[in-house]
């Protein structure tokens, strides 16, 4: 039932503050960038390294234990599950090598002078220890690519969920909406309404604690009601589900007139003619030693990271 509060996603920490909470929200998001898009065209080693880099920023950030105890555990939790089940999944590979004769006859019906390509060289140095299936046992078989798969799905599941949750959890909604009407400035060359775009953006923003609150308060208004499912049947079981689903349209629906008569009460018109300063964004030394960072870390991407 608390599930909801005690994975607080896209819920943003106020206090206490960290040294990430201090940086410019744009030199964020340009970090943030980095490690949704460094992540393509990564060998397996750098995926997780990804994956260790986020865990040490959580600890190095001194974000307080309870924040992402529970959320860490849960995601470290999703993908170990989704790693053993793709390794031992098919890897879609089941092309075997089989010989047209066998070898032995394959060398006597060959001319003394020609060349036989079809024989498997003997097993060298380089390859006598290599193997494509690394374990197989009954039903259970693992594969170099089955592992490689699991390896690529796991961490890109824990690298999108948990690098964003870390971007919004230590950024307000107002810097993000001011870092990314800065950033998207030129745009307003070709009549993009960018104005209109990061105030959308912020309320979006504003809006997601209130859709988690509402379905906390539905989910536990059912539980307090003690509903003999097994009675309802499936068919009672939609029914009062679709009930719920009903009754929360209507609560957000109701939260959003809400904000919309507090803001016509405080004479906001249009974007354009009710200017809001939402931060003021200035780097400082920290910023820049985090884009120093930044090169350094692209850097050892396409040194590192590069799939061979």
């Amino acid at each position: 039932m608390d599930l909801l509060r005690s994975l607080p996603l896209g819920l943003y920490l106020e206090q206490p503050q960290t040294w990430l909470h201090k940086l410019d929200p744009r030199v964020k998001i340009a970090w943030l960038m980095s490690f949704l898009t460094s992540y393509s065209f990564a060998n397996n080693e750098w995926r997780i390294l990804l994956v260790a880099l986020l865990i040490i920023f959580t600890v190095v950030a001194q974000i307080p234990r309870r924040v992402w105890k529970q959320q860490m555990g849960w995601l470290l939790t999703l993908a170990l599950f989704v790693f053993l089940l793709i390794s031992i999944s098919p890897d879609g590979l089941g092309v075997q090598y089989q010989p047209r004769l066998p070898t032995n006859e394959q060398i006597l019906t060959q001319p003394a002078n020609a060349k036989n390509t079809d024989i498997v060289p003997a097993a060298t140095g380089d390859n006598q220890g290599y193997s494509y299936i690394l374990f197989h046992k009954g039903p259970v078989k693992v594969t170099r690519r089955s592992i490689d798969l699991a390896i690529r799905v796991s961490t890109i599941i824990f690298t999108v969920i948990y690098s964003s949750n870390l971007y919004l959890l230590t950024t307000a909604p107002e810097e993000i909406t001011t870092a990314i009407e800065s950033l998207m400035q030129p745009l307003q060359r070709f009549k993009v309404p960018v104005t209109e775009i990061t105030l959308t953006l912020t309320l979006s923003l504003r809006f997601i604690p209130l859709v988690l609150e509402e379905v906390q308060n539905l989910i536990r208004s059912v539980m307090t009601r003690a509903i003999n499912w097994k009675k309802l049947g499936l068919k009672g079981a939609v029914k009062v589900w679709m009930t719920v689903a009903e009754r929360l349209l209507k609560n957000l629906l109701l939260r959003a007139e809400q904000m919309a008569s507090a803001m016509m009460v405080r004479g906001f018109t249009s974007p354009n003619e009710h200017q809001v300063k939402w931060h003021e964004l200035r780097l400082q030394a920290r910023d820049w030693l985090a884009i120093a960072m930044l090169t350094l870390f692209w850097g050892a991407r396409l040194v590192l990271g590069n799939l061979v």
